[in-house]
């Protein structure tokens, strides 16, 4: 074999494996399976890396140590690369074939560097040449489980991701939104172009992450871009990219949007907003699926998905000439309209309820519901911020309530039943109705909130306001139960 042996001697390691009991290693538990043919190298590494926390078990030879990967899981394998038989490469290639979990690290001599890099290219974390530095283990072990880690928080990571954008964590029972769930079910595991409409918080990128996680291209990357939140003059160079030097202060080549999605999926939202010139050669990527960096003279081919959305109409957009026809149609292969929350009132209680249960964990209060009142009111309104509206206040309202459930006098003005400009009622009647001494009655409380917080709780005040004697408001008071919320 090829290579200067580490020191022989067990009692070199003696100083070290003093200073560093095993008691205090970090990394106890790492089962390490270290295949080596020099009886000598195999007794110190063993000691050394047990000394470290490590569990290991040793081989002596290639053929030995394919066997025992074959029989027990191991998280690291330390194999010499030059073996007699089976010798590193094949042991690299069975993990990687057997178990691909297991990160293995060569141990070459200097005349064989050349064969680990090409361990490396074929699977291998790492190589450490011999004489082995212990320094360099602690390094190179170190960075190979930090790397495991990170690998399974991002499988972690994705799963989850998977698990929140499944169909059934999307709330919504009323018919409308079963619609959407239906559509986006059969279109998720196939390469239609999508388009998503709605207003602003309907959920449109919910949505388009929906079709991502539910499609064939999950494991890819889902790259979102707001073409209204970037100047149109960058917007470019953020979908494309940039060549060294293309433009002033184009110090370095940039990758783009399109390049990152690459095996994914591209999310355009609000793509009402891209200027015609970029709405070109959008289509010619549509047409051609491959893309030119600004600056650049070589096509790149790009493998993704495009889904869009607006909440723009981009039928009337056409018409007046601001958004092209072809591109239009081109991008509304699969169109999927998301209605307003105004339109899936039934909706409005399931929402409502998630927020409360997210919120008080999230922001740790107890508050555990919100009162028949308080949810009428709720679904009375008409939402022009949708759900995102809905989300917002509901962590506002759980944040501020002093109660265990939100009522109305949590509510903010714009919810309340007010009086219009001729003095009369504004009032609207849910489609099953509702009790008139029961509405008046929570109009009167309401009004009466609201003239006893304009007043600081000065009651003679809000009598003035009210135009009633401050008895009779202090009877009123009595009987709705009314009390002045703590600071």
């Amino acid at each position: 074999m090829v290579y200067s042996s580490i020191p022989l001697n067990i009692r070199a390691f003696d100083p070290y494996l003093r200073k560093v009991p095993r008691k205090e290693c970090d990394m106890a538990g790492e089962k390490i399976l270290l295949i080596d043919d020099s009886a000598e190298i195999s007794e110190n590494l063993s000691a050394y890396l047990h000394s470290k926390g490590y569990e290991v078990t040793t081989a002596s030879d290639g053929a030995t140590g394919i066997a025992m990967i074959a029989k027990g899981l191991y998280d690291l394998i330390l194999t010499d690369l030059k073996m007699p038989g089976a010798d590193g490469m094949e042991v690299l290639r069975h993990v990687k074939e057997h178990s691909p979990e297991s990160i293995c690290i060569l141990l070459t001599g200097y005349g064989t560097i050349r064969n680990a890099v090409e361990a490396i290219k074929n699977g291998a974390f790492d190589y450490l040449t011999k004489p082995v530095k212990l320094e360099e283990i602690d390094i190179t072990l170190k960075r190979a489980f930090e790397y495991r880690d990170l690998k399974r928080e991002n499988i972690l990571l994705r799963n989850q991701l998977k698990k929140k954008y499944q169909f059934k964590n999307i709330i919504g029972e009323s018919p409308a939104m079963q619609a959407v769930f239906e559509t986006v079910e059969k279109v998720a595991d196939t390469d239609s172009t999508v388009l998503i409409l709605g207003e602003s918080g309907t959920g449109k990128e919910l949505i388009a992450r929906a079709l991502h996680y539910n499609s064939y291209r999950r494991e890819g990357p889902f790259v979102p871009v707001n073409c209204a939140a970037i100047p149109s003059e960058l917007l470019e160079s953020e979908l494309f990219g940039h060549e060294k030097g293309a433009f002033t202060n184009a110090i370095r080549t940039r990758i783009g949007r399109f390049e990152l999605a690459n095996g994914g999926t591209l999310f355009l939202d609000e793509i009402g907003d891209m200027n015609p010139n970029l709405q070109s050669k959008l289509l010619r990527v549509l047409q051609e699926r491959q893309i030119e960096r600004i600056g650049g003279i070589k096509p790149i081919p790009v493998d993704l998905r495009i889904i869009s959305a607006t909440h723009q109409d981009l039928k009337k957009a056409v018409q007046k000439k601001k958004f092209r026809e072809d591109l239009y149609y081109r991008l509304n292969v699969i169109p999927i309209h998301i209605p307003p929350l105004r339109e899936r009132r039934s909706d409005i209680p399931l929402l409502v309820h998630h927020f409360i249960e997210h919120f008080s964990k999230t922001k740790k209060k107890k508050v555990t519901g919100i009162t028949d009142e308080a949810m009428r009111h709720l679904m009375d309104y008409d939402w022009p911020g949708n759900v995102r509206e809905l989300e917002n206040m509901i962590e506002r309202l759980v944040i501020l309530s002093n109660h265990d459930r939100i009522d109305l006098s949590d509510l903010p003005e714009r919810v309340f039943p007010t009086l219009s400009k001729e003095g009369g009622i504004s009032l609207s009647i849910p489609e099953e109705g509702l009790s008139l001494e029961t509405a008046i009655n929570e109009f009167e409380k309401q009004l009466i909130l609201q003239a006893l917080n304009k007043s600081g709780w000065v009651k003679n005040k809000a009598a003035q306001l009210l135009h009633v004697n401050r008895t009779t408001l202090i009877e009123k008071i009595k009987r709705q139960n009314l009390q002045r919320p703590t600071s």
